[in-house]
């Protein structure tokens, strides 16, 4: 048993308006979530994201992965990837996540945080690639960090830590009305991955 570790059976929404998001608690097993986070760590093929800004072509630290059931295109911060093919490891993670939330997903979306000092800036996800008001599930491995919404309009601000095996879902309008980041940190010297399953929509 993981003292204080636990999955939450009924998670309340915790936006006070204007979308939706349920933090399901430590969804894998302590010595689960350690397995999977070395296989993701060395199976996954990592690059530096890029953004263009002013212009200019930018790398991150931070690195990124894009997986999918096709080739899709995702097109954010002005640059295009194209999905590589499911692995294993991804296929079984998707599983265990469509099982708890009854939904189903058709990529994956992966982050790679070195260390505490690299975050991600507020942002939305509602690139037209995405369906609208769809679920976002958030899955964290790793280092335990803070996240947090702000909506667009009041500045009115929510934030959570999310642990190491866990399940965070946006869904709804959340993407109209609020932004989320992943502020950085100098309290954290341990890696993170998190994998953002979500649903591509498919031109015919």
């Amino acid at each position: 048993m993981d003292l204080f570790r636990a999955a939450i059976d009924q998670p309340e929404n915790l936006l006070p308006k204007d979308g939706l998001v349920h933090y399901h608690g430590v969804l894998i097993s302590l010595d689960d979530a350690d397995l999977h986070f070395s296989r993701l760590l060395e199976g996954i093929q990592w690059k530096p994201d890029e953004a263009i800004i002013y212009g200019k072509r930018i790398l991150t630290r931070r690195k990124v992965a894009w997986y999918a059931e096709a080739p899709f295109e995702y097109t954010y911060s002005k640059t295009t990837k194209r999905a590589l093919p499911w692995t294993g490891e991804l296929l079984n993670l998707k599983s265990i996540v469509e099982k708890k939330l009854n939904e189903t997903f058709n990529s994956c979306l992966l982050n790679l945080y070195h260390t505490g000092e690299e975050g991600m800036a507020w942002h939305s996800d509602g690139e037209t690639d995405l369906k609208k008001n769809g679920a976002i599930a958030s899955l964290s491995f790793g280092a335990e960090r803070k996240f947090s919404f702000k909506h667009k309009k009041t500045g009115q601000t929510e934030s959570l830590l999310l642990e190491h095996g866990s399940l965070l879902v946006m869904a709804g309008a959340t993407q109209t009305h609020w932004q989320h980041r992943l502020p950085p940190t100098k309290k954290v010297d341990a890696p993170r991955i998190n994998l953002t399953f979500r649903n591509i929509v498919t031109k015919d």
